[in-house]
């Protein structure tokens, strides 16, 4: 199994996977029942999210052109692909992909550093023009068959079904009945999550880094800047 294989690798023998940074910290006290309706409550953001992610795929197909006459991704339109993972992985983190957090999430495409949910890709001043061809679709099926299973196939809130979902919904079920996230199942969702972002900038170009099949679990990403720390 993924995680135990993941828990038997030492340290020393990672290879630092600095390109995608996904961080979240589990803010205390979470209430016990307002989970139940976070689904209501983020509906404007689906709505929105729904058209940014038009745009999104709009955006990645200008990219793909520019990346293969230019070698190039357009900082412009990458700054808005990465705003809008980060505005839909802090959705996420507050509903069914997470439910880490009950402060609410901006609408805002930014960084915005102050919410215990971030993401981060470096920007590559070069792309590779043979393989932007074949990563979208031909490399990224070993982890297309993985991360399926993780989210469920789900976009918005990563979740609409999967293994996420479900230790999601069990962390629920524990706040409610013992006002406590367990931290095991927080550092699972989190490692869960940060392999399907990998996953998704890579097969959306904004990198060349190939995601490693690798669990990296906790809330601070160890392979990256620190962003938000990890919650004791």
């Amino acid at each position: 199994m993924l995680v135990i294989m993941n828990a038997a690798v030492s340290p020393a023998a990672v290879t630092p996977y600095a390109s995608v940074t996904v961080a979240a910290r589990l803010d205390t006290p979470l209430s016990r029942w307002l989970w139940l309706v976070k689904w209501i409550l983020a509906i404007p953001h689906y709505i929105l999210l729904t058209f940014l992610w038009i745009a999104f795929f709009v955006v990645a197909v200008i990219a793909f052109f520019a990346i293969l006459f230019t070698e190039r991704y357009p900082r412009a339109l990458f700054d808005f692909n990465l705003g809008v993972l980060r505005w839909s992985w802090r959705v996420s983190y507050y509903t069914y992909g997470g439910l880490g957090t009950d402060r609410y999430p901006p609408f805002s495409l930014g960084p915005e550093p102050d919410y215990p949910a971030r993401l981060d890709i470096a920007y590559p001043e070069r792309l590779s023009r043979s393989t932007v061809l074949v990563k979208w679709w031909l490399l990224a099926i070993p982890h297309y068959l993985i991360v399926g299973f993780f989210a469920g196939g789900g976009r918005m809130g990563w979740a609409s079904g999967g293994l996420i979902l479900l230790l999601v919904l069990i962390a629920g079920f524990a706040l409610a009945f013992t006002d406590r996230y367990p931290p095991g199942i927080f550092d699972l969702v989190i490692g869960l999550n940060r392999w399907v972002m990998r996953v998704v900038a890579y097969a959306s170009l904004m990198t060349d880094a190939y995601p490693p099949f690798r669990l990296d679990q906790g809330g601070e990403d160890p392979n990256g800047p620190a962003g938000v720390e990890k919650a004791v």
